[in-house]
Formats: C-alpha cells, structure tokens, sequence
C-alpha cells in the first residue's frame, strides 16, 4: 500500500478538464477531497502502470459520497487521471479496512 505523507499540490490537465464531471458526475473538487479522507486506502494500480507509477484512492467526500481515483505523482503534484464512484468490489474493499 502506498502512503502519502506530505501534502501534495493537485495538477490538472487542461485536455481532460470536466472530463469526470461530464463521464462521472464528479468534480474536481469532490475528487481533490478524498485526498483527505482520515480512512482513505490506496493501492498500486499495476495492471495501469507501464508508461508511469499510478495508484488507486478510495475515500469518502465531505459529503460521504464513496469514490474511486485513479492518479499519478509527476513532478510532485498530485495528478488525477479519472474519478467516479466505487464499485461493489471497492465497496468492499475500502468498508473492510475500515
């Protein structure tokens, strides 16, 4: 498991701007918040990781609305690659640690 333990600027790429709103329903902010999440898990995302190290948050909003991001560290900033809700699995896994 990976641990972020410093505090990381967020970096946007313009291209993708709205993109997790649009797809997903989830705007920066909500995805920037998880970040934040006393409970948050993340996990390496090998399967994704061949050009560059990316990893997997879980967390809750302020909200309490349960997301999945995806993200990578370029840099040293924080940069999100996409945001959506969990899923059953990620449900699990993130309610397990907990």
């Amino acid at each position: 498991m990976i641990i972020l333990n410093r505090v990381f600027d967020f970096e946007w790429d313009e291209g993708n701007s709205g993109k997790n709103l649009k797809k997903h329903g989830v705007t920066n902010q909500e995805a920037e918040e998880i970040f934040f999440d006393e409970k948050k898990k993340i996990y390496k995302d090998i399967l994704h990781s061949q050009k560059e190290p990316r990893s997997i948050l879980l967390g809750k909003t302020e909200k309490k609305r349960l997301l999945c991001v995806v993200f990578t560290i370029r840099r040293g900033k924080l940069r999100v690659i996409s945001a959506r809700n969990i899923n059953k699995k990620e449900r699990y896994l993130y309610e397990k640690a907990v």
